[in-house]
Formats: structure tokens, C-alpha cells, sequence
């Protein structure tokens, strides 16, 4: 059978592993493209207490260049903290180490694969949100951290920075938004 497609696309192609549904999925993602009509939907299952991601799966009807680049997002971020993923940016140069540059008229295959992961940790987040049940305000929506939960780390571990605050319950570490919430926290005084 001939090579329709580069060497290590054909190869990841031929050997995709990361097709299907996640098991109990709780983060959900789906893009497409108008260029050639293919859809892709991403399933991940992420751990509640230690917010990593356990499996991540895949579907879609693309090309070669679709399943390779989604096979190998699957296989990059399974057993990473969210924490880790820092936007995906990193993963994207792991995406161009492993296949190369896409030419121009298959860069929306690569795209569309992160479009539905970011899609995917996007709702995840906005679940993490619409849960919150605390009485204080939510101040990390990335790992559900409130505010409750930062004032007393401050206390208990006489914490002096935003970034001492990450390492101990990882807020302020995700997105970033949060870290000037956490340091008016730290202005304040007013911690219990």
C-alpha cells in the first residue's frame, strides 16, 4: 500500500492508539474545519483532586494529518497536571519537533486538534466554575481554589508571595488571571 501522507505522519497514521472516548470523560471538546468538511471531538478524563489528565481519546473523520496530530496530543498530555500544560504552547512545538512544519494547506489540520483540546479544558473549567458551592469567593477558577483555602494556607505556612501560594494549592499558577486577586489576599493582612 502506497504513502499517501509524510513519513511520520503515515507512521502515527498507521499506529494511532488514542481513538475513542475517554472512560468517564469529564472534559469534553469538538472543532472543525470549513476547508474540508472534518470534525474532531477530544475526550479527556481528569483527576478531580490532582486536576491531571488520566486518558484523553479522540474522534474525528480527517486525514492522516488530523489523526497523527491528535494521536500525539493524546499521548503528550495523559499523566500531565493541568498546571503543566501552560496553554498548550509548549505542546505545539512538540507537534512541529515531531512532524515538522505542516505546509499551508494542512496547517488547519494541526489547528483544529488544539482548537477541540482547548475547547475540551475550557468547559472543564467552566464545570469547575458553575460547581463552586464555597462560601467565599472562587479565586483560582483554574484549580478551584477559594478564597477561603488561600487565607488560611497564607496563615498556616506564612506565606509571603503569590508565587509561594502556587506551590502550595496551585493558585494563580494556571492562567494567571487570579495572581493580582491573590496578592490584594496578601496586602490585605486580613487573613484568619
Amino acid at each position: 500500500m502506497p504513502n499517501f501522507y509524510p513519513k511520520k505522519i503515515n507512521q502515527r497514521f498507521n499506529t494511532a492508539k488514542n481513538f475513542g472516548v475517554a472512560d468517564n470523560s469529564n472534559a469534553n471538546g469538538k472543532s472543525a474545519s470549513f476547508i474540508c468538511g472534518v470534525s474532531i471531538r477530544f475526550s479527556l478524563q481528569i483527576d478531580e483532586t490532582q486536576k491531571q489528565i488520566n486518558e484523553a481519546k479522540f474522534k474525528t473523520n480527517g486525514c492522516g494529518f488530523v489523526i497523527a496530530t491528535a494521536d500525539f496530543l493524546g499521548e503528550k498530555i495523559v499523566g500531565k497536571k493541568l498546571i503543566e500544560l501552560h496553554g498548550l504552547e509548549d505542546l505545539e512545538l512538540e507537534v512541529k519537533d515531531e512532524f515538522g512544519e505542516f505546509s499551508a494547506d494542512r496547517k488547519h489540520c494541526k489547528e483544529i486538534c488544539f482548537d477541540a483540546l482547548h475547547d475540551a479544558l475550557a468547559k472543564y473549567r467552566t464545570a469547575q466554575i458553575e460547581e463552586w458551592t464555597g462560601e467565599k469567593a472562587l479565586i483560582c477558577t483554574c484549580f478551584g481554589v477559594s478564597e477561603e483555602r488561600i487565607e488560611k494556607e497564607i496563615t498556616k505556612q506564612n506565606l509571603l508571595t503569590v508565587e509561594e501560594v502556587g506551590d502550595v494549592c496551585n493558585a494563580g499558577t494556571g492562567c494567571g488571571s487570579c495572581q493580582p486577586l491573590i496578592q490584594e489576599i496578601l496586602d490585605s493582612g486580613e487573613v484568619a
